[in-house]
């Protein structure tokens, strides 16, 4: 006879980890399978690799769904502060970089192996490398195909993470097991990705390469959150955090609204510097405002005299040109793909899912966690916190069975 088990995790990343660890500690018999030789490895390559394990700020408004109530249930009963007190009693040493932001001191591996010792503490039995086959529902559970054999449980649980970084494993089997049995799938795009330019229309600003700056960002054409972050031009387009964050909003066609000033009263400051009869050339004087490159660039661009006096100006020229770096809008011809995308948005549909337990409402037994499914995550910690608080929802709502009525 196949061994039995109460539940059958698939998929050793972040979300798999913790949910079977959950799970195990629990008491329930729970083996946790990947075709990977190697878990976690998304955790491992992140934070640059010291893991920005969460977000002290993490709460619902930095999630986006199409069904956007439905990671509230979830976070509210895991918070960001639950995982911090694990961190904190595995005796990892961690420290606050930047708006909530929370990294390891030391190594990503810190959190990879606390998460193998919560699964080693509920007796979770581990098998990697190891391909999974067919998933088939039975009367008495389902029957899961593996490469070490087949093997039965009450309960199964996807955690097979989602399509950025192919290059450490990243697959469509969680989505494609979900339309299998049935369930919808809202469309998956990169998200948190640089964004690209049609060559011919990007070449002034290809020679900009490697500048950064602080800016305000947005999706255009909808309704989307103003990133406070830094931008970073790029040879084939826009790259940066706040770029990253303006991704996971923007949709082909739409174009960026980006306030190079971030803020900045520029107008008013040179309309000052013009009352006083300022002789400071308006190139100087932008590049107190911008990167020089950027400053010549843009001057150059839009027919402006780079070693025009500010006193000489024209009051429209000084509007035009601020207007101009307050409202750029950029439109991207597409992304960088799943190569260089942190996340993917989209996935399972939230709608056929329980948000208590992350069971699917058309099969019993069926959980889908962390990435597969379609919650996304801000840039800064935030997508962990999903993989955290998932799991922790559904590890503890996993059911104890007698495996002699299996």
């Amino acid at each position: 006879m196949p061994p039995v088990f109460d539940a059958v995790v698939i998929g050793a990343g972040a979300a798999g980890l913790f949910c079977a660890g959950i799970a195990g500690q629990r008491g329930l018999t729970v083996l946790l399978l990947d075709h990977s030789p190697k878990v976690a490895e998304k955790v491992r390559i992140s934070g640059g690799g010291r893991c920005n394990f969460t977000n002290r700020d993490a709460g619902p408004a930095h999630f986006l769904s199409e069904n956007p109530r439905f990671a509230r249930s979830a976070l509210a009963r895991y918070s960001a502060a639950d995982f911090i007190a694990l961190v904190q009693r595995h005796r990892i040493p961690f420290h606050e970089k930047h708006k909530g932001q929370l990294f390891c001191d030391d190594s990503s591996q810190q959190v990879i192996d606390l998460l193998l010792r919560e699964c080693d503490a509920g007796g979770v039995v581990r098998r990697q490398p190891c391909a999974v086959g067919e998933v088939r529902p039975s009367d008495r559970g389902f029957e899961v195909d593996t490469a070490a054999g087949p093997v039965r449980a009450a309960q199964v649980v996807v955690a097979t993470g989602g399509l950025p970084v192919p290059a450490i494993g990243a697959t469509d089997f969680g989505l494609r097991l979900a339309r299998r049995f049935g369930h919808a799938v809202v469309e998956p795009r990169p998200a948190l990705v640089p964004l690209t330019f049609d060559a011919a229309a990007w070449a002034p600003f290809a020679g900009l390469a490697g500048v950064a700056l602080p800016v305000h960002i947005r999706a255009g054409d909808r309704p989307a959150p103003t990133f406070d972050e830094d931008l970073l031009f790029t040879h084939r387009g826009l790259s940066g955090p706040g770029v990253l964050q303006a991704s996971s909003h923007w949709r082909a066609g739409q174009p960026l609204d980006i306030d190079l000033l971030a803020g900045r009263p520029l107008a008013d400051e040179l309309l000052a510097d013009k009352a006083a009869g300022a002789r400071r050339q308006l190139g100087n004087r932008l590049a107190q405002v911008l990167p020089q490159r950027l400053a010549e660039q843009w001057l150059a661009a839009h027919d402006l005299e780079a070693h025009k006096p500010v006193a000489e100006l024209r009051d429209r020229d000084i509007a035009r040109l601020a207007e101009g770096l307050r409202r750029w809008q950029p439109r991207p011809s597409g992304t960088e793909g799943w190569k260089k995308a942190e996340v993917m948005a989209g996935g399972v549909d939230t709608r056929e899912l329980s948000s208590q337990s992350l069971e699917s409402r058309r099969v019993p037994g069926l959980h889908f966690i962390g990435e597969v499914v379609d919650v996304t995550g801000w840039l800064g910690g935030y997508n962990f916190q999903w993989a955290w608080a998932s799991a922790a929802a559904c590890g503890r709502a996993l059911r104890t069975y007698s495996v002699a009525g299996l």
